[in-house]
């Protein structure tokens, strides 16, 4: 049976400042954050964090991503770039064909007046990111659209995210992990421009020339339980990608999932995105957006990151299927109170088996909650198909083969989806 309350003694008073992208330090006794009620509007608590975060924030009593005022995170964790290089160095990337690095920026016009970024003509902005724009470019030797985020390397290295990390930090991860992946439901990074001799960092991203999820949604209805659920088995199929590969994604939201043209759901936006040497994911920074915060990130200590997911995954669901949030106060603080107090609210006459997966997903006791493999094979999902089909992705077929050499084979069926 699922729960739908949490330590609820534990939790009531909610001193979690970590939507700013920081995080106070944690208190022998939890206080109210005072003088957040009318701060910050609605679009805030939908976005994720602002984008003129800096050092000012801190009043000194922040602590690190990964790392405890007493070093004890410190020394069991590796820094993203370490882990990366094992990564490598045991072949557990998968991708096939790395990511193009350009070390040159040459920045100039076409015969239309249209400016260029080396091969790529610039068409217009299509979105903003928490440090820099994304615009669409096309580029003039296949003749493909990208969307590539462009940063100015001054202005990452002026904000500071923690004491420790500037926002270059979180950029130079999001690349790092991006470099990793290749699944047909997350968004491919093609190419990482970085002239160390100008002022400009561009990201070139896979365009998804389509829509977000939930466009065309609205109360009460959302976007339907057929699509909803179409929706939903990709982007499950991707976070089960990431989780496996030991990879948090941390901020997943209608904004950052993006459909093709041909109905296929990409995850986006690794920018808060974080990496761990094995399944040890606890966090304690936690700067995704508020509305789709998890309970145990409310507290400001510790927490799973991949359980943190799930519980925005139903958040996510619950807003397709109903067009609402069923967390979202007036005021941040009011928010965070009815995420960790408040039952989840459903609809009479909604779908039994839909409640079961919206219960389970939403459930506040993250050990309790519902894990991904578990809404693989509910009867929600799977509808009149199939559970949702595990990815063998490249490094993990390598794995296998070099097992299977050495007279170790797996058994048991995968099925293999590309």
């Amino acid at each position: 049976m699922f729960c739908e309350s949490y330590s609820t003694a534990r939790m009531i008073e909610v001193g979690c400042c970590s939507c700013f992208g920081f995080i106070r330090k944690p208190k022998r006794s939890l206080r109210p954050v005072s003088g957040l009620g009318s701060r910050f509007s609605q679009g805030f608590l939908l976005n994720d964090t602002p984008e003129d975060v800096d050092a000012g924030s801190y009043n000194g009593e922040s602590t690190n991503i990964l790392y405890g005022e007493d070093g004890e995170l410190r020394s069991r964790a590796k820094c993203f770039e370490e882990i990366l290089m094992i990564r490598v160095q045991n072949g557990m990337i998968c991708r096939e064909v790395p990511v193009k690095e350009t070390r040159k920026v040459v920045r100039t016009e076409d015969e239309n007046g249209n400016k260029m970024v080396n091969e790529y003509i610039r068409e217009c902005k299509i979105g903003s990111g928490s440090y820099g724009k994304v615009v669409l470019y096309r580029s003039s030797v296949d003749g493909k659209h990208y969307a590539i985020k462009a940063f100015h390397k001054s202005h990452l290295l002026k904000l500071r995210v923690t004491p420790y990390e500037t926002a270059m930090t979180d950029v130079l991860r999001e690349v790092s992990i991006m470099k990793m992946l290749h699944h047909p439901n997350i968004v491919n990074l093609i190419e990482v421009i970085d002239d160390p001799n100008t002022d400009h960092f561009y990201m070139v991203l896979e365009y998804v020339e389509g829509k977000w999820v939930c466009e065309g949604s609205d109360p009460p209805c959302g976007i339907g339980e057929s699509t909803a659920r179409k929706y939903l088995r990709d982007i499950v199929a991707g976070l089960m990608y990431l989780h496996t590969h030991n990879i948090v994604h941390g901020d997943i939201k209608p904004d950052n999932l993006l459909v093709t043209s041909t109905g296929i759901v990409k995850i986006g936006d690794f920018g808060v995105s974080q990496v761990f040497e094995d399944d040890n994911d606890e966090l304690r920074r936690s700067p995704g957006t508020p509305v789709f915060t998890a309970p145990e990130c409310c507290l400001g200590l510790t927490y799973h990151g991949k359980a943190s997911d799930t519980w925005a995954l139903g958040i996510t669901l619950y807003y397709m299927v109903l067009g609402q949030y069923p967390f979202l106060g007036d005021t941040l603080q009011d928010t965070y109170d009815k995420i960790v107090n408040n039952p989840i609210c459903l609809p009479e006459g909604i779908n039994p088996q839909l409640k079961n997966l919206l219960k389970g997903l939403l459930c506040k006791d993250p050990k309790q909650r519902m894990t991904l493999d578990a809404v693989a094979e509910h009867h929600w999902v799977i509808g009149e198909g199939d559970p949702i089909p595990r990815y063998l992705c490249w490094c993990k077929r390598n794995c296998w083969q070099k097992e299977e050499s050495d007279g170790n084979g797996k058994d048991g069926h995968v099925t293999i989806t590309d």
